[in-house]
C-alpha cells in the first residue's frame, strides 16, 4: 500500500507543477510579447518541455495505474525527484511574480 502511496503523492505534486507551470508561461508569453526577448522565449521552452513531461507522469499514473516500476526505491526515488522539481518550480513562481 505504501507503494501505491508514495506514487500518488508523486502524482499529486505532478499536478501542483502543471498549475505552477501554466501560470509562468503565462506570465512569460505576455512578456515575450512586450520584450521579444530571446531569453524569455527560452523560458517558455523550458516550461512547456517540463509541463509536457507532467503531464504525461499524471495521465500514465491514471491510464496504467503506476508510473514506473514496482520497486520500493525507484518510487521513493520518484517522490523524492518530484518534491525536489516542485520546490524549484515553487521557487521560480515566487520570483517570476515579484
Amino acid at each position: 500500500m505504501a507503494m501505491n502511496t508514495n506514487l500518488m503523492i508523486a502524482s499529486g505534486l505532478s499536478a501542483v507543477s502543471v498549475v505552477l507551470l501554466l501560470g509562468l508561461i503565462a506570465v512569460w508569453v505576455r512578456n515575450y510579447r512586450t520584450f521579444r526577448t530571446p531569453l524569455t522565449l527560452g523560458l517558455i521552452a523550458f516550461a512547456a518541455v517540463l509541463l509536457v513531461e507532467n503531464l504525461l507522469a499524471v495521465y500514465f499514473f491514471f491510464s496504467t495505474g503506476m508510473l514506473y516500476s514496482g520497486d520500493p526505491i525507484a518510487q521513493r526515488a520518484l517522490l523524492s525527484l518530484r518534491a525536489l522539481q516542485l520546490f524549484a518550480l515553487a521557487v521560480l513562481t515566487y520570483v517570476t511574480m515579484q
